[in-house]
C-alpha cells in the first residue's frame, strides 16, 4: 500500500535523470536528489538525507559493476578515501544521534549545510580546469606523502558532510581527486569516486535507517527509475560533453543551494507560536499567581 501511495511518474523520471547524470559524471546522488526530494517533493530534511543515502548507494553499485567491468576504478584510491571516510561517517552519525533530540535545530542544521555544500560544489564544477592546471605537476604514478594525506583527508571530510546532509561524494571527491590525480584518466576517476561512495553511503544511510530517517516506500520507487538510468549513463560517460554538462550542473547546483537557503532562513524566522490554548493556559496561569 505504502508503495503505491508514493509511486508516480515523476519520482520514477527524477530517479532516471539522476541516475544517467551519476553514471556520466560521477556527481549528483546527493548534490541534486536532495534538493528534489525536498524542494519538489516536500519530503522533510531529515527523511530526504536518510532516503537519498540508501538511494545513492544501491544506485552507485550498478554503476560500479558497470565501471568496474570496464577496468575503470582505481582500488588504491578507494582504499585511501575509505580509510577517511568510514570512521569520519560512523562519529558524526553519533553526534546526529545526539544532536537530533534537540529538536527543530537539526532541521535547519540540516537544511544551511545542504545549502552551503551545494553552493561550493557548484564553484567547484566551474572552477575544475583553473584546479586541475594548478596541480598538473602532481605525478600520479608514485604519489608523495601529501597526496596520500590529501586523499585520505578528502575521505574525512566527504564522510562528514555525507552524514550531514548526503552531498560531498560526487562532485566535491570528483574536484579534489582529479586536483590529486590529474594525470589519471577521468573515467578512471569517476569510476573510483562511485566505488568508494558505496560503502560510505551505505554506512551512512544505514546509520540514518536506525535513527529513523528513512521512507523505504519512497526509496524503492526512486530506484525504479535510477537503476537503468545510471548503466545508461555509465556505458554513455566516454561520450559526454563537458562543454554541455558542467555548466548545466553548476546551474542546477546553485539554483538548489539558493532555494535552501532561503527555505532554511523562512523556516528559523517563521517559528511557530504559542496557540490559543497555550496562550490562556499561560495567562490563567499567570493570573492564579497574583495574590
Amino acid at each position: 500500500m505504502a508503495l503505491t501511495q508514493h509511486f508516480d511518474f515523476l519520482h520514477v523520471i527524477a530517479g532516471m535523470l539522476v541516475g544517467v547524470l551519476v553514471g556520466l559524471t560521477g556527481v549528483g546522488g546527493g548534490s541534486l536528489m536532495t534538493p528534489l526530494l525536498v524542494l519538489l517533493f516536500g519530503v522533510s530534511p531529515q527523511t530526504a538525507v536518510g532516503t537519498d543515502l540508501l538511494f545513492a548507494a544501491m544506485t552507485k553499485i550498478a554503476g560500479s559493476a558497470v565501471h568496474g567491468k570496464r577496468e575503470t576504478v582505481d582500488w588504491r584510491i578507494v582504499r585511501r578515501m575509505a580509510c577517511g571516510s568510514v570512521p569520519a561517517a560512523i562519529l558524526t552519525l553519533g553526534f546526529l544521534s545526539w544532536f537530533g533530540k534537540i529538536g527543530n535545530s537539526t532541521e535547519h542544521l540540516i537544511m544551511t549545510s545542504l545549502a552551503v555544500l551545494l553552493g561550493v560544489t557548484a564553484i567547484a564544477v566551474i572552477c575544475r580546469k583553473w584546479l586541475l592546471r594548478l596541480a598538473h605537476d602532481i605525478d600520479p604514478a608514485r604519489p608523495r606523502s601529501r597526496v596520500l594525506a590529501g586523499t585520505v583527508l578528502l575521505g574525512a571530510a566527504i564522510g562528514v558532510a555525507v552524514s550531514i546532509s548526503s552531498v560531498g561524494a560526487g562532485a566535491i571527491g570528483m574536484t579534489v581527486l582529479l586536483v590529486l590525480y590529474p594525470k589519471l584518466p577521468v573515467a578512471r576517476v569517476v569510476g573510483s569516486d562511485i566505488a568508494h561512495a558505496v560503502p560510505l553511503a551505505l554506512i551512512a544511510g544505514f546509520g540514518h535507517w536506525i535513527i529513523g530517517d528513512v521512507d523505504f516506500a519512497l526509496l524503492a520507487v526512486l530506484l525504479i527509475g535510477s537503476i537503468p538510468g545510471v548503466v545508461i549513463g555509465s556505458y554513455l560517460s566516454s561520450h559526454a560533453s563537458d562543454r554541455i554538462l558542467q555548466p548545466l550542473l553548476a546551474c542546477v547546483l546553485a539554483v538548489s543551494s539558493w532555494q535552501l537557503f532561503l527555505k532554511a532562513n523562512a523556516g528559523e524566522k517563521h517559528a511557530p507560536a504559542p496557540t490559543t490554548a497555550q496562550s490562556v493556559s499561560i495567562a490563567g496561569e499567570a493570573a492564579a499567581k497574583q495574590p
